[in-house]
């Protein structure tokens, strides 16, 4: 597996997939087109279904367009067989040969190719840091070792990754908190008003038990208004699922009071089990339904909250099974291909589900049937089982309503 620097991107949103990736993926060809005189973007699958709706277009473009005029094709019924998020760049120049290049965007502001061409020559590609890549693998070396899994991201990762990691969280608390200062309507034809403000206020008045509830609501509403709106959020891990660990490690460190330095091992340990997902299966919600985005969030939040709240390597990893099992078959049906309906609230409900999914983990000793594992490759499974429809393309469920 590669570094949690791969899975947690500080970028903007509203789309890991459909904004953070085809942004990267002009970038890399522009640096090596610098002399075209023009350029022609195709957009297959689902990029080209929801791709307006979550600024595709405008994330070539920009960077484009500075260097030569830039067209966009969109094929919204074509698939190409790798991915459902298919690009094909081409670059014209006076008197030579078109260049042409497919890549696909997979999830998380990832980039994939089939024939390796452009990406075998970026320097900055991270390299595999992780010899074990399941979470049964992970669990055996916590259990031999006495350690938890944070202590396997030390272990593996450079010394620089808390200073990363440190980063991440205040890109996390930063969203949360303009989230919750920022009012008024999301942009897109749907007019909806943000309400992290709303329940942030609203929660103070109720009792404790409800108030913490209220709050943990607001404060991944917050970061997933931001995101809806194009602000800087962490991939977590995507954009469209980026509400939910910020959500519940703001509630940890601000209702009960835990270290950064604790927050920083939760958010290795969420990495930890984002990262077996996205090695083993799929964070793509074009790929595999939003399971793969929320779901996996859920177990992420579940994970690091049952590790802030002392569970052992086998509770954590219950709660993260649970976490990921009760989001399956979930499907990616934005309404007018945005990340707002129904989105925002589906990471509102994950962050308090991730709190239930530690709960119930403490209260058992850690044992059960199904494992982590098994959850992802039925993940996946149930994800490539979905008709494309329910695949972030924006044709059928809510997105038709």
């Amino acid at each position: 597996m590669k570094s949690l620097r791969e899975l947690f991107k500080i970028g903007k949103g509203p789309s890991s997939s459909h904004t953070m990736g085809p942004n990267k993926a002009a970038r890399i060809f522009a640096e090596h087109n610098k002399g075209a005189t023009s350029f022609e973007v195709t957009l297959y699958g689902s990029l080209a279904a929801t791709g307006k709706g979550h600024m595709t277009d405008v994330a070539i473009i920009e960077v484009l367009e500075p260097i030569a005029p830039v067209t966009i094709v969109w094929k919204p019924s074509i698939f190409l067989p790798y991915h459902p998020n298919g690009m094909k760049f081409v670059a014209r120049h006076d008197g030579v040969p078109d260049v042409e290049w497919t890549v696909y965007s997979v999830g998380g502001g990832a980039l994939e190719e089939t024939t390796p061409s452009l990406l075998e020559k970026e320097t900055g590609i991270s390299p595999e840091v992780y010899s074990l890549n399941t979470l049964s693998e992970i669990l055996d070396w916590c259990n031999h070792y006495g350690r938890g899994y944070w202590e396997y991201v030390k272990e593996c990762e450079s010394s620089d990754i808390w200073d990363y990691l440190m980063e991440v969280w205040q890109a996390m608390k930063a969203a949360v908190e303009r989230g919750l200062d920022t009012e008024g309507a999301l942009p897109g034809p749907l007019n909806l008003p943000r309400k992290a403000t709303t329940y942030f206020v609203k929660a103070s008045g109720y009792k404790q038990s409800l108030q913490s509830r209220g709050l943990v609501y607001a404060y991944a509403l917050a970061v997933s208004e931001e995101n809806a709106s194009g602000g800087t959020i962490v991939t977590a891990p995507t954009c469209g699922s980026s509400g939910v660990l910020p959500g519940v490690l703001y509630h940890m460190s601000k209702g009960h009071q835990f270290s950064d330095t604790r927050i920083l091992h939760a958010l290795a340990t969420a990495g930890i089990f984002g990262n077996v997902v996205k090695q083993n299966a799929s964070i793509s919600g074009a790929d595999v339904g939003c399971q793969g985005e929320v779901g996996v969030a859920c177990a992420m939040a579940s994970a690091a909250a049952c590790q802030l709240f002392g569970g052992s390597p086998a509770q954590i990893e219950y709660a993260a099974e649970m976490g990921l099992e009760h989001h399956l078959g979930m499907t990616c049906d934005p309404m007018c291909g945005l990340v707002q309906i129904p989105c925002i609230e589906r990471n509102a409900f994950a962050a308090t589900r991730a709190l239930d999914s530690n709960l119930y983990a403490a209260f058992s000793d850690g044992k059960h049937r199904v494992s982590f594992d098994q959850v992802v490759r039925v993940m996946k499974q149930t994800g490539h089982d979905l008709p494309s429809l329910y695949k972030e393309t924006a044709e059928g469920g809510l997105a038709k309503i």
